[in-house]
């Protein structure tokens, strides 16, 4: 039995949708199936979730969203105009939408899930009611009634322990079942997401519920590859990465994936397949507990944007008792997350995802450590990369350091933060931005140059 989540590209048009009914008929083991809101049909188009949003935000500052609603409703039919389907459908989909729109509106963080999450839920109803017209024993899976229970956290809902026992009876019922992504239901019946691109959590959760063999993520590409192939011309595909790895990968900007959708497949030991909705006859790339590290310690090079540190310098810091407790406090009481915090004994630097900061938020931080922590210098600087070096073979492999660092000189690129998990799965270098693509091509070339394909 396997779970096949469809990514937002994959069901993006009737032309997509009519192969993801291929793909759904060619292998009768895919008993769910996992769907995203209609993504990009090209460069220039907008995400069903993005004209969602704007129908959420215009409707709660004016009242009405008349213009917004029929350009997501138009979104829906010509999918369903496009896939032959009768006006019941739509119907159903523009019923919906108004009975979202005529709720409460004073939560507006649940208001705005609820608005959200439709994307996802009307593209599987949708979804079911094709397949359900091609002949297909199909149907539509409400997470509610499926008890795809999670915690009251509107945007960033995590899945609470009994929905694994609840999911688990979805084996018993027949057919194809369509189950919409990105969201759940707490305890209370209240509607949460998960963060945004969590299609591929509940996909996970799925899997992880019904104990599938298999859970494929069917998005675009081939398979993943070592670097980013609009930095490097033609990376080599890699053919099998462990879980660590890709969530590490995914994490540093490998958007193939969300970075938190691992998890529940980890913790069950379930495969996980990337598949290319457009070629599913590639054998995609396989993410497994183990593989084997000796013939390239190094899987994959990544990188992510839009990073600022807080510098701080104090003389004898390292003495200071509570000194780096007291710091995070002030960063926490802003309500913001940190990435990594490098340090030496007179000084340390924060990083953190840069837009989380205000120019209010930058001023409190910097008069407070000045106020509080009595340091003799603080300042913050923006437009940073992270660059990160993946593979679990690296702790075993001496010179990886010198050869990355050896590398970015070569691109004139200057390392302005090293930081190693103590995992050492990973290896990470802070960059400014400008000098980014520059330093993955280098690293590409100084760990992949030579490398076979077959390695991987």
């Amino acid at each position: 039995m396997k779970v096949a989540k469809f990514g937002g590209t994959s069901v993006a048009s009737a032309e997509q949708i009519r192969k993801v009914a291929s793909v759904i008929t060619d292998d009768p083991e895919r008993k769910v199936i996992v769907v995203s809101a209609p993504g990009k049909r090209n460069d220039e188009d907008t995400k069903v979730t993005d004209l969602l949003i704007k129908l959420g935000e215009t409707y709660l500052s004016e009242g009405s969203a008349d213009a917004e609603l029929a350009a997501v409703v138009d979104r829906y039919e010509q999918i369903a105009k496009g896939l032959e389907l009768s006006s019941e459908i739509i119907d159903t989909i523009e019923s919906d939408l108004k009975e979202r729109l005529a709720a409460d509106t004073s939560n507006e963080g649940k208001f705005m899930d609820a608005i959200k999450a439709s994307g996802e839920d009307n593209n599987a109803k949708l979804i079911a009611f094709y397949l359900e017209s091609k002949g297909i024993e199909a149907q539509y899976v409400n997470p509610r009634d499926a008890g795809l229970l999670v915690s009251d956290e509107p945007g960033n809902a995590q899945v609470l322990p009994e929905a694994y026992e609840n999911l688990f009876k979805l084996r018993e019922r027949p057919g194809v079942l369509v189950f919409p992504g990105f969201f759940g239901y707490s305890p209370e019946g209240t509607l949460v997401t998960f963060p945004r691109g969590g299609s591929d959590i509940t996909g996970s959760i799925v899997a992880a519920g019904i104990k599938a063999d298999l859970y494929e993520n069917f998005t675009d590409v081939d398979s993943v590859y070592a670097a980013n192939p609009k930095v490097v011309d033609g990376p080599v595909e890699i053919k099998r990465l462990t879980y660590r790895e890709m969530r590490e990968l995914s994490y540093a900007g490998f958007s193939v994936f969300h970075d938190e959708a691992l998890i529940p497949a980890f913790r069950n030991s379930i495969p996980v397949c990337i598949k290319n909705t457009n070629n599913p006859q590639a054998r995609g790339t396989m993410i497994i507990a183990e593989r084997e590290y000796m013939l390239n310690p190094v899987i994959g090079i990544a990188s992510d944007d839009g990073f600022s540190t807080i510098y701080v310098r104090k003389y004898l810091m390292n003495r200071e008792v509570g000194f780096g407790r007291r710091l995070l406090e002030i960063i926490e009481d802003e309500g913001i997350s940190y990435e990594h915090i490098p340090s030496g004994i007179d000084d340390t630097s924060v990083i953190l995802r840069q837009d989380q900061l205000t120019d209010e938020a930058e001023h409190r931080i910097i008069n407070r450590i000045n106020d509080e922590l009595e340091v003799d210098d603080v300042y913050i600087e923006k437009d940073f990369a992270m660059i990160m070096i993946v593979g679990e073979g690296m702790h075993n492999t001496k010179g990886i350091s010198a050869r990355a660092t050896t590398a970015l000189a070569r691109a004139d690129v200057n390392i302005e933060m090293i930081n190693q998990g103590s995992s050492e799965v990973s290896l990470v270098f802070g960059v400014h931005e400008k000098d980014a693509d520059n330093a993955v091509r280098e690293l590409y070339d100084e760990f992949f140059g030579e490398a076979d394909e077959s390695l991987q």
